[in-house]
């Protein structure tokens, strides 16, 4: 895929992929009508653009955006929901849980570009990559509780590994929006920016991940994701594994030889 290229995901294509510089992918949310809600046919989407991206060897970092000016994703499509069966809900969940996992298991690191609001379903899409740039418009939250509902795309798992037990219950069981600065202060994003700015800092970041190691980013992120919530001498082991992979790869042997001859590494990805 060259950088010009953009590529649609379901029938419907509410999800694009994008390339920027060759290295640096752009997983495109794109249901404006509905502010991004995921319905069954845009999970579809999600996970078919997450497989493809998983098995291209070349994207080395990936920026999770929105085309929705107020809207990053208001969470599940609660019209669509409100038509459903009890059967129907659980012939949905399958493709909804395979979205939210894609994006969890993408094997290089992730950034969310977060503007206005990031809700439920949402704001897991955003937890489920390594790192949140948001904007000053940004509103976050889980509020599924206050609709019957879990939230159920990994929030329960993830937000309590990004801001510890005690902070994700408040949040979970109040069902309150955060907007961006509070936000920031908890831990719930990472870097917080201007308004507007949020997928151009969230790309530049991506653009200086992906200018380091394939094989390294790929096993770090492994060990950091395996190794979370295990004992130390675990997570000692999972380091080991995951070095082990990359002491003796082409990557390694590249970058030494970069590093001694004063030059930009030139990494074969292997």
């Amino acid at each position: 895929m060259s950088a010009a290229e953009e590529v649609r995901y379901g029938d419907d294509g509410w999800v694009a992929v994008r390339r920027h510089g060759g290295h640096v992918a752009e997983l495109v949310l794109d249901r404006p009508r509905a502010m991004n809600a995921v319905s069954t046919a845009m999970a579809g989407s999600l996970a078919e653009a997450c497989a493809a991206l998983a098995a291209d060897p070349t994207a080395r970092a990936v920026v999770v955006t929105s085309t929705h000016e107020r809207a990053f994703c208001v969470g599940a499509d609660l019209k669509e929901r409100n038509s459903f069966t009890d059967d129907d809900l659980r012939r949905q969940r399958p493709h909804t849980r395979a979205a939210y996992t894609g994006v969890l298991e993408l094997p290089m690191p992730t950034v969310a570009a977060v503007h206005g609001f990031a809700l439920g379903g949402g704001f897991e899409i955003a937890l489920s990559c390594d790192l949140i740039v948001a904007d000053r418009t940004a509103v976050v939250g889980l509020p599924e509780v206050s609709v019957g509902v879990i939230p159920g795309g990994g929030g329960t798992q993830l937000l309590p590994r990004r801001v510890g037990a005690a902070r994700a219950a408040e949040l979970v069981f109040t069902a309150r929006r955060v907007p961006a600065g509070e936000a920031a202060g908890l831990g719930l994003v990472d870097t917080l920016v201007d308004e507007g700015r949020d997928r151009e800092e969230a790309l530049a970041l991506a653009g200086r991940i992906a200018a380091n190691s394939p094989v390294g980013l790929r096993a770090a992120k492994r060990a950091m994701r395996l190794g979370h919530g295990t004992d130390l001498r675990a997570g000692l082991e999972i380091e080991e594994a995951a070095w082990r992979t990359v002491a003796f790869s082409g990557d390694r042997a590249e970058g030494v030889a970069a590093f001694a001859e004063k030059r930009t590494p030139d990494w074969p990805g292997v």
